[in-house]
């Protein structure tokens, strides 16, 4: 897996959290074409490419669950939000271990 972070979560666990109503910003770093197909419902949507510089448009004080299709692109996202000083999880296995619901074709949250 890429990047060298400190924390990563299954998507069991994330669900389990999320569901418990804990408070946790979700971010999706895929392509817009993929968060049309289906992504996390109130998860915030800047792709990896993006992130350098749009990376303020996060909370910095938040727990932070980092989303992507399979936990590549998202290991790289942890490794560049944990190095400005943001609190980040990765989902590992990404949307492919998701087994909770999807919301489709809506805007991002950005």
């Amino acid at each position: 897996m890429a990047g060298k972070f400190a924390r990563s979560m299954t998507a069991a666990e994330a669900a389990a959290r999320l569901g418990q109503g804990e408070a946790m910003q979700i971010l999706d770093v895929r392509e817009l074409a993929e968060w049309e197909a289906g992504h996390i419902a109130g998860a915030i949507s800047i792709p990896l490419g993006e992130l350098p510089r749009r990376h303020t448009e996060l909370g910095i004080g938040l727990e932070t669950l980092i989303v992507c299709r399979s936990g590549n692109r998202s290991g790289l996202a942890c490794e560049i939000l944990e190095s400005l000083g943001y609190e980040v999880i990765n989902l590992t296995g990404g949307l492919l271990a998701w087994r909770g619901d999807l919301v489709t074709g809506s805007s991002p949250s950005s």
